[in-house]
């Protein structure tokens, strides 16, 4: 344990309170004792949560009176009632009003360190699912997303008509145009808005790992399951999960995805029980997944499933009067972040206007924060752009050296530029683009995150 854990440890019986407390401090907890049910409540208003061994027999209150008080004033807390008393029916109450289990005294303390242990790992999933809600629970991102030219206007439309449907919704888009924005905008303009939003990116998984993510498994369903563990379907119930690079996705996941739009069930992998979810599904691509149904590589059931409503979001270049309002948004974003005060020359406009922009918003980001680093007056200026960006006829002198009409650039910018030309050349599959690269899938999407031309 990093920390110990903390029990609170309420009894009457001051040799049990001392034999307990020598015990427990020995297998590692932290003891607080309390004689009466007063003390206890104290201890537990103090105490953002512990594990509670609360005897049913106290000389001042009832031990269910303790409990519900203490259920109030630490509601973190797991509570195991101790009995020696035979109040089996009393035990069973305590259950029903909170407690998470009882033990009749005198207990085997192997058999309380078992109980302890319980208690602790659903103190800890609880505490878990407390979080993701909070922090896969976005706020809406539409202050971000900028824009004002007449495709984006048309985005923002649909968005405003689809969002407080339960539609499964289907986002298409290259790579950095905005699709997971675009997602969490759906989300947090729903009636779902309070409720997780799960985002599963379906590239970054194996197959295995990738069904055991979505649907959980039970204890024992393959080697280093030692524990069941719920999937992010169950995580997002009553919410929204985001299926990015749904594209990615292999066959035999697919017809499982296809059941849980269906029916809302699902099982563990390793499980028989059906489990039943309500969850809206959005799900994301930069592939062309007509193209993919019609080459056997998508199912057409499960594409006409999930494009229930279509939303196709434009790239960067076709939103050209965007760029300017974008570039400057930006270098407000980061002149704040980093306590300097930059603005972009007209000549830096131009260029960032005629640069045709393949990686979409992101590749707009990832230039104007490198060129407010890199520039060291208040003005940023064309040569503060990368190389690829920059008109060769205006290029200053201290530029780069040039032969013919031709740049020299970085490996950097090479490999990434070659990387891009594959995916476009495999319809962005990434299994053809790793093969064609010779190097291995993981290697390639660690690429495409450093690069940031991951969705």
């Amino acid at each position: 344990m990093n920390a110990p854990v903390t029990v609170l440890l309420v009894d009457d019986d001051a040799v049990f309170r001392h034999v307990m407390t020598m015990e427990l401090t020995r297998s590692g907890y932290e003891v607080v004792a309390a004689g009466t049910g007063a003390e206890a409540v104290r201890a537990a208003a103090k105490l953002e949560s512990a594990i509670v061994l609360l005897d049913l027999k106290l000389p001042d209150l009832d031990g269910l009176e303790v409990l519900r008080a203490i259920r109030e004033k630490s509601p973190g807390s797991e509570i195991i009632m101790l009995t020696g008393h035979g109040s089996i029916d009393t035990a069973i109450e305590s259950i029903r009003l909170g407690a998470y289990d009882y033990v009749s005294k005198p207990c085997p303390l192997d058999e309380l360190e078992v109980r302890l242990h319980r208690a602790l790992e659903r103190q800890t999933l609880r505490r878990r699912a407390n979080l993701l809600e909070r922090g896969l629970t976005p706020r809406d991102p539409g202050g971000s997303f900028i824009g004002d030219s007449p495709p984006f206007r048309q985005l923002l439309h649909l968005v405003e008509r689809a969002a407080p449907t339960d539609s499964t919704i289907l986002i298409t888009g290259e790579t950095g145009s905005g699709k997971e924005m675009v997602a969490k905008m759906l989300h947090a303009r729903s009636p779902r808005r309070a409720r997780p939003f799960v985002v599963v990116e379906c590239a970054a998984l194996q197959e295995g790992l990738l069904q055991s993510e979505l649907f959980g498994h039970e204890r024992g369903a393959f080697t280093g399951a030692e524990r069941a563990k719920p999937g992010l379907f169950e995580v997002a119930s009553g919410g929204t999960v985001f299926l990015d690079e749904i594209g990615e996705v292999s066959p035999a996941t697919q017809v499982k995805l296809l059941r849980v739009l269906d029916t809302s069930t699902f099982r563990h992998v390793g499980g028989t029980s059906e489990i039943r979810v309500d969850v809206r599904v959005l799900a994301a691509t930069n592939r062309d997944l007509n193209a993919m149904v019609r080459q056997g590589l998508f199912r057409e059931d499960l594409f006409y499933r999930l494009s229930t409503v279509l939303l196709p979001l434009p790239p960067l270049r076709e939103r050209g009067e965007d760029v300017d309002l974008l570039a400057q948004t930006f270098v407000a974003r980061f002149a704040e972040r980093y306590g300097f005060e930059r603005r972009l020359s007209p000549e830096t406009l131009g260029a960032l206007r005629r640069h045709p922009w393949p990686g979409n918003v992101r590749e707009l980001l990832h230039v104007v924060e490198a060129a407010m680093v890199v520039c060291e007056g208040t003005v940023i200026l064309p040569e503060h752009l990368p190389a690829s960006l920059r008109d060769v006829p205006d290029a200053p002198a201290a530029g780069p050296r040039t032969t013919g009409a031709e740049p020299l650039v970085t490996l950097e910018a090479l490999e990434r530029a070659h990387i891009e030309r594959t995916l476009r050349a495999t319809d962005g599959h990434r299994g053809s683009t790793a093969r064609i690269l010779g190097i291995s899938e993981r290697n390639l999407y660690r690429k495409l995150r450093e690069y940031g031309l991951l969705t």
